[in-house]
């Protein structure tokens, strides 16, 4: 496998976008090796929902479309990121706060920890935002 791969796609922040970034997603990862009925294959299709879902609802319809990019450097680690270019970062909202929604990032931040991962927010040069997760690769090397 290469050293480097990427894939890109941009799609309209309506909420069918949601379900077309989980599709992409997962049509990329099965043709770098991750078989879609994996668990780890699960976790990232609920991560790049949870971001999209985000990038759809809580860009107040500011941001006409969002990306999601995905890396795999080196058969090593894993890159999903879903930028928008709306000004506001996510909330971290306190526990004690009752909603029916909101916890998004907290499910994001979870995963991404218990798969050995992190999360990251960064400024876009356009004054959006990209939301990302590093996992490692689930996908042991080929000899």
């Amino acid at each position: 496998m290469a050293d480097h791969q990427e894939a890109t796609v941009t799609l309209p922040s309506d909420p069918v976008s949601v379900s077309a970034a989980r599709r992409h997603v997962t049509r990329v990862l099965s043709e770098w090796g991750l078989s879609d009925d994996s668990e780890a294959a699960d976790v990232i299709r609920l991560i790049v929902s949870e971001l999209a879902t985000n990038a759809v609802q809580h860009t107040f319809g500011q941001s006409p479309t969002f990306t999601v990019d995905l890396r795999l450097d080196r058969d090593v680690e894993l890159y999903l990121g879903v930028t928008d270019s709306h000004p506001r970062w996510p909330q971290k909202l306190p526990a004690a706060v009752r909603q029916d929604n909101g916890r998004g990032m907290v499910i994001i931040r979870a995963l991404a920890k218990e798969w050995g991962g992190g999360l990251g927010v960064s400024p876009t040069p356009d004054g959006g935002k990209t939301v990302s997760i590093t996992l490692p690769w689930p996908v042991p090397a080929r000899a």
